[in-house]
């Protein structure tokens, strides 16, 4: 019999993965260059070879590690043959002991190819887990270029080490111990203090990413600011004895008027259950809270949407259309058949802002290579940088239009920041707009939602457009009455996004569970002393807006009120 080393691995390439037409071309790299093996068997009868390792292979087995590829039954794949696909265009890694060949997945990848070509024939799986969510192979590498098993090991040398997280050893073991610290969840009274604790224990890279905005962070903070200069004028002698928090958003009844906000890479701050937990703690409680799942989600959405308590539970697709656009109406399938009730399509992203907390972590920076780190891009750009390639930059009104005919669920247009473009999203017929500029992470300068929502409002009115789509609104928004003046200018729904991500970083689920709680009870208090008895109740003419666009960088303050002031205490570690 035929030993398998007589078979030079250009035939079994070609063999494994159905290539029928490159055996002539296998034979050709044969007899022009390895003619010998270094075993000394001879590659006399090419065809006969071929048939001798189909019928006589026993590296035949069933790959059961990876569940995307569990069924198929593929030739295992030694280490040494790996090795040797180290380049461009022939590009080979291991994820999870199984073989993959990224040769043409290279220019697809979202975080640019630098990465993918340094690490060309190594053991990408720590590397690769940190930021994909399991189905990602499925989704995106086809069923040809998933090889086979690995056989054996890779060599140390060859294996990567997860993402550098930009901190040394003693700061690991000490963000570890303040973990075990921390305080009860019954002491935090507000959104802040989430905040406040996450900042210390996550890691540098996990934090640089949530917390970063972009260039010089003004649009970030004045999404908050804004709401420091809008004032209530409330009502008084109303009946507020019961008080109704529940409304509807998308053809879905929901108990808050906020929703949890789509964001990336949950698992960086719960590495092990991610948005799973948020899923959990949106619809665990008293109050239930829609979630919007991101594309760049580090769990599958199928492991999200099994994770929600209910059945019921209101959940939907924040969708970044790929340039891949087979991709993207998989996407939307998979969306309609586990039960998702809207597609909010991210609009606000033609290229990612420049996030300089985030860029200065460099993001892989142990495993992208030298050049890669130079200003073109690669690691020095940050987790932020290397999600932005799987987005597609051309997207144009045309293309929502089109993906309203691929689905029947609502299309909320996501990133809307002008009037504008809020009475275009009307005129093509989409069922909503989210005001948001991604939480000052794209455009520095960029108006606050708040002040958008502020001038749209009046202007859909008068046109009687109002009810002809639904108006979301997100940014900046840490208190319950962030959340009502908001919808006194006419929002349907309210989005939070890093406090959920804080809370969920530091308690997983009964965290998040307790963030919806705080701002449901803030939101209740606060519509009784506004004299608001349902979330109909809320109007424009309880609001005093006189002070909207006075931007100041520095506000005037009271020198006296100041020296006797003492500033709230953030929630502190306790000592066990």
């Amino acid at each position: 019999m035929f030993r398998q080393s007589v078979l030079h691995p250009a035939f079994k390439r070609a063999f494994d993965r159905g290539r029928w037409r490159a055996l002539s071309h296998s034979a050709k790299q044969v007899g022009a260059r390895h003619v010998t093996r270094p075993s000394g068997n001879i590659a006399l009868l090419t065809s006969f070879s071929v048939i001798t390792y189909a019928l006589c292979s026993n590296r035949e087995k069933s790959f059961i590690k990876n569940d995307l590829v569990r069924d198929l039954k593929r030739s295992s794949i030694c280490a040494s043959e790996v090795l040797l696909h180290n380049k461009e265009d022939d590009c080979w890694v291991v994820i999870d002991d199984f073989v993959y060949d990224l040769t043409n997945f290279i220019n697809q990848h979202p975080g640019g190819p630098a990465v993918i070509k340094f690490n060309a024939g190594k053991d990408v799986t720590a590397l690769f887990s940190a930021l994909h969510a399991p189905d990602v192979i499925e989704k995106f590498i086809p069923d040809s270029d998933r090889l086979g098993p690995l056989e054996g090991h890779m060599p140390s040398e060859h294996v990567c080490p997860p993402p550098a997280t930009g901190e040394s050893p003693e700061d690991i073991q000490r963000k570890e111990e303040l973990r075990h610290a921390l305080p009860d969840l019954d002491s935090l009274m507000n959104l802040y203090d989430f905040e406040n604790l996450a900042s210390q224990i996550l890691s540098n890279m996990a934090w640089a990413y949530y917390s970063s905005a972009a260039d010089d962070e003004f649009t970030h903070r004045e999404n908050h600011a804004i709401y420091h200069r809008v004032f209530f004028k409330p009502r008084v002698l109303v009946d507020v004895t019961e008080v109704d928090l529940s409304t509807e958003m998308l053809g879905s009844k929901v108990s808050v008027p906020f929703y949890a906000s789509a964001t990336a890479l949950v698992k960086l701050g719960n590495p092990k259950e991610g948005e799973k937990d948020i899923a959990r703690g949106c619809g665990q409680g008293e109050y239930k809270c829609a979630q919007m799942i991101s594309t760049f989600a580090s769990c599958s959405l199928r492991e999200i949407v099994e994770a929600a308590p209910s059945k019921e539970q209101t959940q939907w697709l924040q969708l970044y259309v790929n340039t891949n656009r087979s991709a993207t109406e998989n996407l939307l399938k998979e969306a309609e058949s586990l039960g998702l009730k809207a597609i909010f399509v991210t609009v606000d992203t033609p290229a990612s802002g420049r996030r300089e907390k985030d860029m200065k972590i460099k993001f892989s920076s142990k495993n992208a290579a030298p050049n890669a780190k130079s200003a073109k891009g690669g690691s020095a750009r940050g987790a932020s940088q290397a999600l932005a390639g799987f987005i597609d930059p051309s997207l144009t009104w045309e293309d929502i239009t089109d993906l309203k005919e691929k689905t029947h669920l609502p299309i909320v247009v996501k990133g809307v920041q002008c009037v504008e473009d809020i009475l275009k999203a009307v005129e093509i017929g989409v069922d909503g707009v989210v005001i948001s500029n991604h939480g000052g992470r794209q455009l520095d300068f960029a108006r606050a939602p708040l002040e958008v929502l502020a001038e749209a409002m009046p202007i859909l009115r008068e046109q009687r457009l109002d009810d002809k789509l639904e108006v979301f609104i997100d940014g900046g928004v840490r208190r319950g009455t962030d959340i009502l003046k908001a919808l006194c200018l006419g929002a349907k729904g309210v989005g939070i996004g890093r406090p959920f991500l804080y809370a969920n970083s530091c308690y997983g689920k009964d965290g998040v569970e307790k963030a919806i709680n705080m701002l449901a009870e803030e939101v209740e208090c606060s519509m009784r002393l506004l004299g608001a008895k349902t979330i109909k109740d809320l109007r424009p003419e309880l609001l005093d807006l006189s002070g909207v666009k006075n931007r100041y960088i520095e506000l005037p303050g009271d020198s006296l009120y100041q020296a006797v002031y003492q500033k709230p205490e953030p929630a502190r570690f306790v000592e066990r």
